[in-house]
């Protein structure tokens, strides 16, 4: 990941690598608390359900509430970080989220936590995009891929921090308490990136306003990953923030201590497998192979594993949806190769275009599963039933959006000529 494109400000390879790992450690650690802000409600689930009396529609509602926030934001994000830079627009943001979390704390009615969630999601909304848009300035494209694996790397272990770490601290801290110390570590994690990430400066090359937002839409790469993004990327965060830990209680019948340690294992395997594509994708781009030829051969075992954890019901747990999660991980490769397609210039606006599609998504199946599930039980049928009716037609949008990517023009990767030097 020591590839920086001189252009961008950097004196060479040997010298620049101080710079890279600022950058990166300083967005990762932003990044960290991100994730676990998102999945957290997986772990809390129980305890939400037990002092508000929440249903599972209201659940996920609740879950989506931090998502829709974070999707609301991400075009005019898009604007914002392609004009006034990533560390800027980032920091202002992180800002917002403290406050989220603060309100979040002091919420004492269900309408009061979904607001605070939303605002949450609009504050960290930059967490994973500012470091992208920086990284598709600056790094090579097979450094893009490794960088990107490796900020998911960071994700995944937020998520394990928001299992295991918070059904412990949770009977001495309470829920508030939580909220409380998370918005402490974002206001830390504003004078971090404040210290290590360079001022901003637009991209040298390129025209400060770049392309629209309608020729980003109209891109074939962007049109043909979009429906993976949105149902198969998007669901996969969705299972992992919130519905696998609902799945391991009231399907599998898992105690709450026993369902945060298989979220513990969820994202643990996630990490490695993240740790893995950083490693092992720049080497697949130096042989030809790249984002659309990975997706097209790794989706159909998602939707096979998928398929096979329905079916079990009961008896999927936590390793069943461990590898799926790692099976589903082929479709992360979708978001830098949709960054590359698009002139530095444009980066953020398809980056953050992009990111809509995934977590639009991401708040649909949130909050549709519940409403699927709460339906399925008033037709009669009892909790694992009524899962595995709301997970069986999760698992038919899957397989529509992969004909979809399938019947889609087979064109460019998305690598530009513009992205850099030949090797990272």
């Amino acid at each position: 990941m020591n590839a920086v494109v001189g252009r961008a400000g950097a004196v060479g390879d040997a010298t620049s690598t101080g710079l890279v790992v600022r950058i990166f450690l300083a967005f990762a650690f932003t990044y960290f608390f991100s994730a676990l802000l998102r999945a957290v409600t997986a772990t809390l689930a129980p305890a939400f359900s037990a002092e508000l009396g929440l249903r599972a529609a209201d659940l996920g509602l609740l879950a989506g509430a931090y998502f829709l926030g974070f999707a609301a934001m991400q075009l005019p994000l898009g604007r914002a970080l392609d004009r006034l830079g990533p560390r800027r627009v980032g920091v202002a943001l992180l800002a917002v989220a403290v406050l989220g979390c603060v309100l979040f704390a002091l919420a004492g009615s269900l309408p009061a936590l979904i607001a605070s969630r939303m605002l949450i999601g609009v504050g960290v909304s930059a967490a994973l995009m500012a470091p992208l848009t920086l990284y598709r300035r600056l790094f090579t494209p097979s450094a893009q891929l490794r960088a990107n694996s490796w900020m998911l790397m960071t994700g995944s272990l937020g998520m394990l921090a928001s299992t295991l770490p918070v059904q412990f601290l949770l009977p001495l801290w309470g829920w508030r308490g939580l909220f409380w110390a998370v918005a402490g570590l974002l206001l830390l994690s504003m004078l971090v990136t404040l210290a290590l990430v360079p001022r901003d400066s637009p991209p040298a090359g390129d025209a400060p306003s770049g392309g629209g937002y309608r020729e980003v839409l109209a891109h074939p790469l962007f049109r043909r990953m979009a429906p993976l993004g949105f149902f198969l990327y998007g669901g996969m965060i969705a299972l992992q923030s919130l519905w696998a830990g609902p799945w391991l209680t009231r399907v599998a019948g898992w105690s709450p201590g026993e369902a945060a340690q298989g979220l513990f294992f969820i994202n643990l395997a996630m990490l490695f497998t993240f740790m893995a594509w950083g490693a092992l994708m720049p080497r697949l781009v130096r042989r030809g192979l790249d984002a659309v030829l990975v997706m097209t051969w790794g989706v159909p075992l998602s939707l096979l594993l998928l398929a096979l954890n329905v079916v079990l019901g009961a008896g999927a747990g936590a390793a069943h949806w461990a590898l799926w999660c790692v099976a589903t991980t082929c479709v992360s490769l979708s978001q830098p190769a949709v960054g590359q397609a698009f002139p530095a210039a444009q980066a953020g606006r398809a980056l953050s275009a992009f990111n809509l599609a995934i977590f639009g998504g991401v708040f649909c199946v949130q909050w549709g599963i519940g409403l699927l599930v709460d339906v399925f039980a008033g037709w009669g049928l009892a909790a694992p039933r009524a899962f595995q009716g709301a997970f069986a037609v999760f698992w038919l949008t899957c397989a529509l959006a992969y004909l979809a990517f399938l019947r889609a023009p087979r064109r460019a990767t998305g690598i530009r000529a513009d992205n850099g030097p030949p090797s990272a």
